[in-house]
């Protein structure tokens, strides 16, 4: 069963996600702020992280620089970026260099598209 980590500042689309992937089999930790979502990742061993850009706390892209500076023993394997901004040009990039492997514009995706980029990232 595959591990997934979801840092999402909004609480219904954080619940929504969880539920979303829960029916669908995987084991899901939920992180309504960076800070939250730092401490899980710290603790490695997920097959796919999605995360939020903009996090109270935490923005997304310092959750990565500091997993990059300080990597979890045992590693996290995807990396998904998640916004709702439409011109993140240089967050994309930013972010695609510290390992994140996508950046996907939430409000684009039915639930259906969303759980076939997580099952794409898993494959």
């Amino acid at each position: 069963m595959a591990r997934i980590l979801v840092g999402e500042d909004d609480p219904t689309m954080l619940e929504f996600y969880g539920e979303l992937l829960k029916e669908e089999g995987f084991s899901v930790d939920l992180a309504a702020d960076g800070e939250e979502a730092l401490k899980f990742a710290s603790q490695g061993g997920y097959d796919l992280i999605l995360l939020d850009v903009h996090l109270p706390k935490k923005e997304g892209p310092q959750i990565l620089e500091e997993l990059s500076q300080n990597p979890p023993s045992t590693p996290n394997k995807k990396i998904i970026m998640l916004t709702n901004v439409t011109h993140e040009t240089a967050i994309e990039e930013q972010t695609k260099n510290l390992g994140a492997s996508k950046f996907l514009l939430k409000s684009a995706l039915t639930p259906d598209q969303f759980l076939e980029e997580v099952k794409l990232a898993l494959s």
